[in-house]
Order: C-alpha cells, then sequence, then structure tokens
C-alpha cells in the first residue's frame, strides 16, 4: 500500500480518531474511577481514625502512662481499618510519650509530614461554626517503592495527638488493574477503528476504482462507458457526471465524424466531378502542346505564351486533383502509401511552384537531401504547413531543412 494512497490515509484518519477518542475516555474513566475508589476508601478510614480518637483517646485520663497509651494504641489499631497508630502525650515532667502497635514499629513520627504535624498542633480560635480547637487533618503520601498510603492526624482538646497511617496499596491495585483493562479496551478499540475504516475505506474506494477504469475506457477510445450510478451521495453525483459527460463526448465525437465523413464524401465526389472535365481539358492540352513542340509551328506566336500557360496550369490542376483524390482515398482508408526516394528540396520546390507560391516562399535546403516515402502525402502536408503560414503569418515564409542523427524525419513549424 503506497504511504499517498487514500485508503491509508483514511485507515489513519480513522485510527487517530478511534485512538483519540478511546484515550480520552479511557483517561476520563480512569480519573473518575480513581477519585471514586481513593475518596470512598479515604473517607472510610478518615471517619473510624475520628471515630476511634473520640472513643479511645478521648476517654484516656489527663496524664496517661505509657501502658494506657499502648492500650488505645492496640485497640484503635484493631478497628475495622486496620491502621497503624501513633499516640502522643505530654508527661508532667515535660516528657514526651509514645505509644504504637509493636507489629508495626515502622511507623514512627518522620513518616508523619511536617506540615501535617504543624497543623494539628496548630488551636484554632473557637467560634459559633467552630467548637473545637483541634481537627482532624490527612495527606496522602507514597513512600521510596511507589506505595501509595494515607497519613491523617488529630488532637484532642486536653488529651493525647493521634497520627494514623494506613496503606492504599489494595486500592493502587484495584486501579492498576483497571488501567490494564482501559488500556486493552484502547487497543481494541483501535484495532476495530482500524477495520472499520478498512471496509469503510473499500465502500468509498470502490466507486473511484469504478470511475478510473471507466475514465481510462474512455481515454482509449471506448467513448460507450458507462457506469451503473445508484444512491443520492456525492460519489453517486460524481458518476451521473461523467455518464453525462461521456454521453456528450460521443454525441460530439459522432457528430464530428459524420461532418468529417460527408467533408471527405463531398472532397470525393467534387475530385471525380472535377476529373472528368479535366480529362477533356487535358486532351486538348496534349494536342495543343504537342502543336507548340511541331516544328512548323502552328500556333500564332501572339497566343503561344498564352497557350503555354494554359498547358502548364492544366498539368498543375491535374496534379492537385490527383493529390486531392489520393488524400481522400488515404482518409477513407482505401490507399496504401507509394514509397520511393525523394529529393527533399525537389519536393519541396514542386509544392511551392504548384500552389504559385515561388515568390513568397525561401527554401533553405540543400539538394541531395533524400528520403523513402510517398510524394504525395509529403506534398499535401507540405502544402497545409505553408498555406497555414502564409495564411496566419503572412509571407516571406521560410523553409529551412536540416539533416540529423534521427531515425525519423520532422517537419516542426517555428516562428521568427
Amino acid at each position: 500500500m503506497r504511504l499517498t494512497s487514500l485508503r491509508l490515509r483514511l485507515v489513519l484518519v480513522f485510527g487517530l480518531v478511534a485512538l483519540t477518542a478511546a484515550v480520552t475516555a479511557s483517561g476520563i474513566a480512569y480519573w473518575l474511577n480513581r477519585e471514586a475508589v481513593l475518596t470512598r476508601a479515604q473517607d472510610a478510614v478518615l471517619r473510624d481514625f475520628e471515630q476511634e480518637m473520640q472513643s479511645r483517646a478521648g476517654a484516656l485520663p489527663g496524664d496517661p502512662t505509657q501502658d494506657d497509651l499502648q492500650r488505645a494504641a492496640d485497640l484503635m489499631s484493631d478497628s475495622s481499618q486496620h491502621f497503624s497508630v501513633l499516640l502522643m502525650s505530654t508527661a508532667p515532667d515535660g516528657r514526651v510519650i509514645t505509644a504504637g502497635p509493636d507489629m508495626l514499629d515502622t511507623f514512627t513520627l518522620d513518616d508523619v509530614p511536617r506540615s501535617l504535624r504543624e497543623a494539628v498542633n496548630r488551636e484554632q480560635k473557637l467560634t459559633a461554626a467552630n467548637s473545637s480547637p483541634y481537627h482532624l487533618y490527612w495527606q496522602r503520601t507514597v513512600d521510596e517503592d511507589g506505595t501509595p498510603y494515607l497519613v491523617a492526624g488529630a488532637k484532642v482538646a486536653g488529651g493525647p495527638t493521634g497520627y494514623m497511617l494506613k496503606s492504599l496499596e489494595p486500592e493502587a491495585k484495584d486501579l492498576n488493574s483497571l488501567a490494564w483493562s482501559l488500556g486493552i479496551a484502547t487497543a481494541l478499540a483501535l484495532v476495530g477503528s482500524a477495520l472499520l475504516a478498512q471496509a469503510a475505506a473499500t465502500t468509498v474506494l470502490r466507486p473511484v476504482h469504478r470511475l478510473g477504469i471507466a475514465a481510462r475506457r474512455l481515454g482509449e477510445g471506448k467513448l460507450d462507458t458507462r457506469l451503473q450510478v445508484s444512491g443520492t451521495d456525492e460519489l453517486a453525483e460524481l458518476s451521473r457526471t461523467f455518464n453525462r459527460t461521456a454521453a456528450a463526448l460521443e454525441q460530439r465525437v459522432a457528430e464530428m465524424s459524420s461532418r468529417d465523413e460527408a467533408s471527405r464524401r463531398f472532397v470525393a465526389d467534387m475530385s471525380h466531378e472535377l476529373r472528368t472535365p479535366l480529362t477533356a481539358i487535358t486532351a486538348v492540352t496534349e494536342v495543343l502542346e504537342e502543336e507548340l513542340d511541331a516544328e512548323t509551328g502552328g500556333i500564332d506566336p501572339m497566343i503561344e505564351p498564352a497557350v503555354r500557360l494554359v498547358v502548364s496550369e492544366t498539368r498543375r490542376l491535374g496534379d492537385l486533383v490527383e493529390n486531392l483524390m489520393e488524400v481522400t482515398r488515404f482518409d477513407a482508408g482505401t490507399a496504401r502509401l507509394v514509397l520511393d526516394d525523394v529529393d527533399i528540396a525537389d519536393q519541396i520546390t514542386a509544392c511551392v511552384d504548384a500552389r504559385a507560391w515561388l515568390d513568397a516562399v525561401e527554401l533553405d535546403a540543400e539538394r541531395g537531401v533524400t528520403a523513402r516515402l510517398d510524394p504525395r502525402r509529403l506534398d499535401v502536408i507540405l502544402a497545409n504547413l505553408i498555406g497555414n503560414a502564409l495564411k496566419h503569418g503572412g509571407s516571406p515564409v521560410r523553409v529551412a531543412v536540416r539533416v540529423e542523427d534521427a531515425p525519423d524525419a520532422v517537419l516542426a513549424p517555428h516562428e521568427s
């Protein structure tokens, strides 16, 4: 398939449109599902953590011991969401007491972003809309392995501060599975669009292919070529236009052929009609010519030039009629070329002299340049070229003959 073919371009356009649509739809679907999954998991964890902070940490004494904090942290970690908990409290002597699950000793205060810690410990001003000096804050983070986590923190007024760490790896795996599914769906959509584009291109290009075949047949001279038209779309209208054009061309060629046939018939009839009286005139001129050649002239010297002119012009007229009849037979396909070795310069001179163009034509040709051709056919061609030059360009007309190293002879008119 050529890179510039219309079929390939249609397939590429379909593929690009389908790819753009599929990627856009998949991206939107992934983003919406991602937000829904993460928001649902996040809301459940934060709600559970907030309830645990109020029920467990809020029930601790004002100065809890290490055991009190550890027991509360263990109970909070055993909640339905199974998150890791750090509880911190300040002892009367200023020491910071920290407690967390023994099995998850990897969760330390360093895992909590500094900005989150500052926000949790920042006391808010009490207002009618804000009944608590402290609020719950959360943030999503990613560790060095790329695992997403949810970190949250809250402080109980007059009590300990709690931090929670919850892995979002299950949700991330679900989202990865969704991404793979959307990717596969996009690839399948791309393949389907390519197949659909191929089918559409075949449907669209089939009339174009038929139109190309019909155009080639029309160029080969088969003027009766027509296309079968069905439908009302643009391609059907193009086929109708082709049929109308082909019909008009066939009619025009038929009219031209008819006129050409009538013209050939007229020329043939005229040649035959001229030949009958010309035969009689030629016989008389032959008698006059014999009288002119006789030693004892029987022609009045006063009219001898006129008689010689009549003889010469009659012979010239006879040659013209013969050439005209021969050309008519050539056009009708009933004559064959009679080839002979012809001196080109002599043939041009004879053509010009027969039509009384000697005063209007300049000949630039060397003697001895010969070619094997039909003299009568060459005479007609030369007469046509020189006559058109005299008619449209005026005299003098210069006729030049050049010899070149080529297998064919070329007659080429030039304007000066």
